[in-house]
């Protein structure tokens, strides 16, 4: 991803998409504080977890002003529209779109009346019952005018309206009757005029953690996002818990049973190394990945090199319990992000010198071991293994810190289709020829697991296995552009309720 902590390895063809996680969330409560500057470095700090849109909203305690648009965390925001956002509480979100279509609309944070004023909502993970929310949402609220009505086509949306929907409640009190109906992977980070609010599934799927300023509280995706600010980490917010924070301090509620289940891939690629989940430190448990995987798939080379940055940690871990030396066989463009320039079918073939050059006199007639964290399509890595051929390399023996992916997530990560999954129905050594590569060798699913220090009973690895935590409903009630079909498949009526009423 080429997003806030430049990593690359699985960008590296222009249009190659690698797992993409669905948002980074922050919230902060702080008096006294520059608060829409706060969350603009929060959300900095989050940038790998969505490049797609970004968005803040302040309140003052009176009146809450949002601002958001398309791109980037630092191309959405300048000084002057961060001095217009006043206030001492905030919320933020950077958004990639794993429910709704990359659009304007669909950036956060989302906006809803509630009974004593405005909500402002952003949302990190993927609902499973979406369709049956919107019902509700139709039956409960059958005049809404909020975001849905507007063309908003996102879970987030539909969460909004039904926190919004209810004008006898507080917005507190709505919540809790609410957030037990949700199911799927959720981090919610809310507020009103006065209030911060977190909640976190019942899973736990996604990370979500609580801070201490000095003058205040912070809420985020990650603890990178604490660190930058300069917030020191108190505690993960549980599972089915909700948080609220305002001018009386911090309480708390659970609104559900803990029944864990978080996602292993975190600790594989999406979260960013400086980052602690559950206790155990991210680059630590990738490093230790790596030395599994040399102990599980050892082979004769003299060189282990990393596919920048993604496959890094693994392989130092690789270097280390093999004896073979590490070293830089690839140099990378550290300006090179996403380009909004679609490049022709000619140039795309040369495209991986964009962003990957081989350091010829380092790989030349060497024997490779290539570490890297994931094979989502196997462009990326077909073209890595013809590139260091043609730069002079002996052998290139492919190493990857995790099992075969075969399975889809449904919990906010917007990985390929089964049938695009270059894994699924291939055994090891068709994978090896597709790519290319003398060798192939994947992490066991038990070493994977042992290297994050986690029970396995309390991790998702749905995506390795097939085995889903969070039940599934039927097939067309879930995918990523699921309530963009609802105008144009009539049979999805009943369920969805009037769908005239999406428009």
């Amino acid at each position: 991803m080429a997003g806030g902590d430049g990593r690359l390895g699985h960008e590296l063809l222009p249009g190659e998409k690698g797992p993409q996680d669905a948002c980074g969330v922050f919230g902060v409560w702080a008096p006294g504080e520059e608060v829409a500057k706060l969350t603009y470095f929060g959300l900095y700090a989050l940038q790998h977890r969505g490049q797609e849109s970004a968005g803040i909203a302040t309140s003052d305690g009176s009146k809450i002003l949002v601002y958001k648009d398309m791109g980037l965390v630092s191309q959405v925001f300048t000084e002057s529209s961060l001095n217009t956002l006043v206030g001492h509480l905030a919320v933020g979100h950077t958004r990639y779109s794993t429910t709704g279509s990359s659009s304007w609309q669909n950036a956060q944070p989302t906006l809803g009346r509630t009974a004593g004023g405005t909500v402002a909502l952003g949302h990190n993970g993927n609902l499973t019952n979406t369709a049956e929310l919107l019902a509700l949402v139709h039956e409960r609220h059958p005049e809404s005018d909020g975001e849905l009505a507007r063309g908003n086509t996102t879970d987030t949306a539909v969460i909004t309206a039904l926190f919004a929907g209810d004008l006898d409640h507080t917005l507190e009190a709505t919540a809790l009757e609410v957030l037990p109906l949700l199911k799927g992977a959720f981090c919610l980070v809310f507020m009103d005029e006065t209030t911060l609010y977190a909640a976190r599934d019942p899973q736990g799927v996604r990370p979500l953690v609580l801070g201490r300023l000095e003058r205040g509280w912070v809420v985020a995706s990650e603890t990178a996002a604490l660190d930058i600010v300069g917030a020191s980490f108190v505690r993960e917010v549980e599972p089915g818990e909700l948080i609220a924070i305002d001018e009386n301090g911090l309480r708390t509620q659970r609104f559900a049973p803990e029944k864990r289940a978080g996602c292993v891939f975190e600790y594989v690629y999406l979260a960013r190394p400086d980052t602690t989940i559950a206790g155990r430190g991210v680059h630590e448990a990738r490093v230790e990945m790596g030395r599994r995987l040399a102990q599980e798939h050892p082979v004769e080379a003299d060189l282990v090199i990393p596919t920048p940055e993604s496959g890094t940690p693994a392989a130092i871990g690789y270097a280390e319990r093999s004896g073979i030396p590490y070293g830089q066989g690839l140099v990378k463009n550290a300006y090179v992000g996403r380009t909004f320039i679609q490049p022709s079918q000619t140039i795309r073939q040369r495209g991986i010198k964009l962003k990957l050059n081989p350091l010829r006199e380092v790989i030349k007639g060497k024997r490779l071991i290539v570490v890297d964290d994931s094979i989502v399509r196997g462009n990326t890595q077909r073209a890595l293994v013809a590139m260091l051929r043609e730069a002079g390399a002996a052998e290139v023996h492919v190493r990857i810190s995790s099992p075969p992916i075969t399975w889809p997530c449904f919990y906010g990560i917007d990985f390929a289709s089964r049938a695009e999954l270059l894994a699924t129905g291939l055994s090891v050594d068709e994978v090896r020829q597709a790519i290319g590569a003398d060798s192939l060798g994947y992490l066991s699913e038990d070493g994977m697991i042992e290297a994050t220090e986690q029970p396995r009973s309390a991790l998702c690895t749905a995506c390795f296995t097939g085995v889903y935590p969070i039940p599934l409903p039927d097939a067309n009630l879930i995918g990523k552009n699921l309530l963009e079909r609802v105008s144009s498949e009539p049979e999805l009526a009943p369920v969805f309720g009037d769908p005239g009423r999406q428009e």
